[in-house]
């Protein structure tokens, strides 16, 4: 692992615009050509898929828990530094997406995502692409085993869905399905379905706050992860999950993660040890 560590996960609306240019539908309004787009593909997939391929996505959120790796007597400790949604609510998907990109190359962090590499990632690049951003780092940084691109290695980017489905040899499970079974809280009250019709009412803080619960489960299950293939110790295990329980319970203003915990709390058999 690198020195810094960034948990993201990212929500998305079918982009309206690229639907215009597409279906040739430029009188249509956003939610006419979100529905024609969903439409197209459904067709395209002969009734099976609705979802929209990864350029026609409009992104968000992007949330990140941000971790620190440092040297302990244990061996390697974790810190938890922030969880958060990155710029601020009226920010546009140009100003998110820059933000996220400067992360790539200003720290060059180890990412953690779970399906990253089939949706968040390839959103990502597609959506910088479309409003004319640069991420040179992106491309040069590692060598050509070891890279932000090279799918089995885990010191750039490592895929929870890969790595626990053993890239495919196993059923690949939802966050919610993996997270559940461990004890940890997945979705709660809101689901990635719920995302466009709170996009439509203006609800971006709600969208941001569930963004930001998805990056906890997605940190405690690769926390898991990371333990049990020997990463870090017990101890260091234990440490970084009573960080995360810390931080959660003493954020101000924070009603989505005194939900988070409360799920937790009931969930997890592990907690009694914080």
């Amino acid at each position: 692992m690198r020195r810094d560590i960034i948990v993201f996960d990212i929500e998305t609306v079918p982009d309206a615009d690229a639907a215009r240019r597409l279906l040739h539908l430029e009188n249509a309004d956003d939610g006419m050509a979100r529905d024609a787009l969903r439409d197209y593909f459904l067709e395209k997939t002969n009734g099976q898929n609705d979802f929209p391929r990864q350029p026609f996505h409009q992104v968000v959120s992007i949330a990140y828990a941000f971790f620190q790796c440092e040297r302990g007597e244990d061996g390697l400790e974790l810190v938890l530094r922030t969880i958060a949604a990155g710029g601020q609510q009226d920010d546009d998907e140009a100003a998110l997406l820059q933000g996220f990109f400067h992360l790539i190359e200003s720290r060059a962090p180890t990412l953690v995502s779970f399906n990253g590499r089939g949706f968040d990632v390839p959103v990502l690049k597609y959506r910088a692409m479309v409003h004319g951003l640069r991420c040179p780092r992106w491309f040069s940084e590692g060598d050509k085993w070891s890279n932000y691109d090279a799918r089995f290695d885990r010191q750039y980017h490592l895929d929870l869905l890969e790595l626990l489905s053993d890239y495919g040899a196993s059923a690949r499970c939802t966050l919610h399905e993996v997270a559940t079974s461990f004890g940890i809280p997945g979705k709660l009250d809101v689901a990635g379905d719920d995302v466009r019709h709170m996009f439509e009412q203006g609800l971006i803080g709600d969208i941001r706050r569930y963004c930001e619960t998805d990056v906890c489960s997605t940190a405690l299950v690769w926390l898991r992860w990371l333990h049990f293939s020997g990463g870090i110790s017990t101890a260091a295990w234990q440490r970084v999950v009573a960080g995360i329980y810390h931080y959660l319970q003493t954020a101000e203003d924070s009603p989505h993660f005194e939900q988070f915990l409360q799920a937790w709390q009931a969930m997890d058999k592990h907690l009694p040890m914080l």
